[in-house]
């Protein structure tokens, strides 16, 4: 009785027109057999599951294949047939991991000295190479800078990023990218009809979006599936074999949130525990939800941008046109930084309503735009009710302050420009303060110098050491005897009188209680 082969296995391809979705790898590799531009180090880089492995395989059987066809192996010679049974002495294929010191990369160096046995290639095939310590990679640097002319090595990993900068430059890299969704789907229908199995579009849906753009996952998510129901798999059976979430649920979570719904998101986290759903997966799958509604909202080709089934893309751009960009970014950057609260709670199901609640409350943002232009309107009502006040009040009864009559300024305005440009030589900081006050009298003797109170130009000359210079220079400039004046100018004054809370308050204050219809609260 023969051992069962696992589709993954079983479904290797065995010629570059097999390999899903790296076609512009398996492109290049045969062109580089046809023309026999042929390098002596190759490096496929990539997420797990993608072919890089396989494409290995393929290459080094093309590199020893007897009878080369279109620069595919042709699977029939005794070459091609032990390379996929793994009994070549030409291909070795070493695991990085596990032979990952300078032994035994030294052993390598003593062997690639011989010539193949029967072949055209000694070819080392070298799995996740980063796992290689650094003595282990300067070991292996001399041998890829001056290779013999009958060995090829190809390196395969997943984090390529790890592997040292000289041995990425004597290889040529091809970086696998993961394969779209909808050729992960081609491929498992291609496959559930071969082996005569049973199951709907949805399911093989599912399976190719768990995969996460791996082809090997995918098919060792089928045989997962099959094994448990057989060959007539209902959509039931893979949600409940796989432990995933119905997006049904997920939908109806997401609609809650933007209904405002408090009462279906408690009884939507009640669901989830009663159906034993892991609930840090359940909130990925919110945050991913509302990722993809705003791109919906945003995209004006959703079927290119999301990699969905076609029912979901009409609910998902149904739900999508009910909320606005801005509610949704919204909701999603509170997702987000509340993860490592449900990240390292003891309790996650009270941490994930407390999360699901306030974002269920969560009150629209206003647009910039829409502020500014409240600004605007609160700025008009309040000039408005300023004047309104100012001519229906009576003329208040104040006490006069008597201000000494002020001299006219015999300058004309040159006397003043040429001082200024003294100052400008001696501080221009003080020069261009200067030049923007907005009142001041010079006569013979005497500098008066008036701004409103709490302005910039007001409060430079409160430190000291400004007007003590200030003064140094009048009297430099003009004589010694030179007074320099700081005064602040005349404001109107009301009569205060005494009345409720709201009526001692600040005008401004006052004002925008009555524009927003608010009241003074105390905080007990």
């Amino acid at each position: 009785m023969m051992s069962y082969k696992v589709f993954a296995r079983k479904w290797r391809p065995q010629v570059f027109e097999e390999v899903i979705g790296q076609e512009h790898i398996t492109e290049t590799l045969k062109n580089a057999l046809l023309s026999d531009r042929l390098a002596h180090a190759y490096l496929f880089s990539g997420t797990r599951g993608v072919g890089k492995t396989s494409v290995a395989r393929i290459f080094a059987k093309a590199l020893n294949c007897q009878d080369r066809q279109d620069g595919n192996p042709c699977n029939k010679c005794h070459k091609c047939i032990e390379i996929t049974n793994g009994s070549s002495v030409d291909v070795q294929e070493i695991d990085g991991a596990s032979n990952r010191g300078i032994d035994e990369i030294r052993n390598l160096r003593e062997n690639i000295r011989y010539l193949p046995s029967s072949g055209t290639y000694r070819i080392y095939i070298i799995d996740e190479v980063h796992m290689l310590t650094l003595p282990a990679f300067n070991a292996l640097l001399k041998t890829l800078e001056e290779p013999p002319e009958h060995v090829k090595f190809i390196f395969a990993t997943t984090e390529a990023h790890k592997v040292p900068v000289t041995i990425l430059s004597r290889c040529q890299r091809f970086d696998f990218k993961r394969i779209p969704i909808a050729k992960i789907e081609e491929q498992i229908k291609k496959i559930v009809q071969k082996e005569g199995i049973t199951i709907s579009d949805s399911s093989i849906a599912i399976i190719s979006k768990e995969a996460e753009g791996s082809m090997r996952d995918a098919e060792s998510l089928l045989d997962q599936v099959v094994s448990f129901a057989g060959n007539n798999v209902k959509d039931e059976q893979i949600m409940e074999v796989l432990g995933i979430i119905d997006r049904a649920l997920i939908y109806k979570t997401s609609q809650a949130i933007i209904d405002g719904n408090s009462t279906v998101c408690l009884d939507i986290i009640n669901e989830i525990y009663n159906y034993g759903y892991e609930v840090k997966e359940f909130y990925k799958e919110i945050m991913v939800q509302f990722r993809n509604l705003i791109v919906a909202l945003v995209s004006h080709n959703t079927s290119n941008t999301l990699d969905l089934p076609d029912n979901e893309l009409q609910e998902i751009t149904k739900q999508a046109k009910q909320a606005s960009l801005e509610r949704l970014i919204q909701s999603l950057n509170f997702l987000i930084n509340r993860e490592a609260d449900l990240r390292y709670t003891t309790n996650p199901r009270i941490a994930l309503e407390a999360i699901l609640l306030k974002l269920a409350g969560l009150k629209e943002y206003i647009s910039f735009d829409e502020l500014l232009g409240k600004i605007e309107e609160i700025e008009k009502r309040l000039n408005t009710s300023r004047r309104i006040a100012y001519d229906k009040q009576p003329e208040p009864t104040l006490i006069k302050e008597k201000y000494p009559e002020k001299k006219p300024a015999p300058d004309d305005g040159k006397k003043w420009s040429e001082f200024l440009r003294y100052i400008a030589t001696k501080n221009k900081a003080m020069a261009n303060v200067l030049k923007k006050w907005k009142s001041y009298t010079l006569t013979a003797d005497t500098l008066e110098l008036s701004n409103e109170e709490g302005s910039f130009t007001g409060n430079y000359f409160k430190d000291s050491e400004h007007s003590d210079n200030l003064i140094a220079y009048a009297r430099a400039f003009f004589h010694p005897d030179f007074t320099v004046l700081f005064t602040k100018q005349n404001q109107p004054k009301k009569d205060v009188k005494k009345g409720s809370k709201e009526d001692r308050l600040p005008s401004t204050v006052s004002d925008i209680l009555d524009i927003f219809e608010g009241s003074i609260v105390k905080e007990s």
